[in-house]
């Protein structure tokens, strides 16, 4: 796990990545998404849109004022993304590893 801090108007919030929180930032940008590409459902997406942004500002230390919310959801979005993004690229890094290291098998015909 990995603790962050966001700092916004002076006041450091410390948050800790674990699965749960990026899979609930995750979920919050499918909601966007969903509310973007089809309108007419925003009134029935933004509760759970409202509801998954304070179950993710609720896991901030110290509890995230009314006014920074919206910076904070931003910042909390781009380091779930900068972590994913960071995480591809070790994975193809390790695969790529993988494949260079991987001895190649050499087939003997029977005669």
């Amino acid at each position: 796990m990995l603790t962050k801090e966001i700092s916004i108007n002076g006041i450091d919030y410390h948050i800790t990545l674990t699965d749960q929180l990026i899979n609930q930032v995750n979920n919050l940008k499918s909601l966007y998404s969903a509310a973007y590409e089809d309108p007419e459902s925003f009134e029935q997406v933004s509760s759970e849109i409202s509801t998954a942004i304070n179950e993710i500002a609720a896991q901030a230390e110290p509890p995230v004022s009314d006014d920074d919310l919206d910076k904070f959801i931003q910042d909390i979005i781009k380091v779930v993304d900068k972590k994913a993004a960071e995480i591809e690229e070790l994975v193809g890094k390790i695969a790529k590893q993988k494949k260079e290291t991987k001895p190649e098998k050499h087939s003997k015909s029977k005669k």
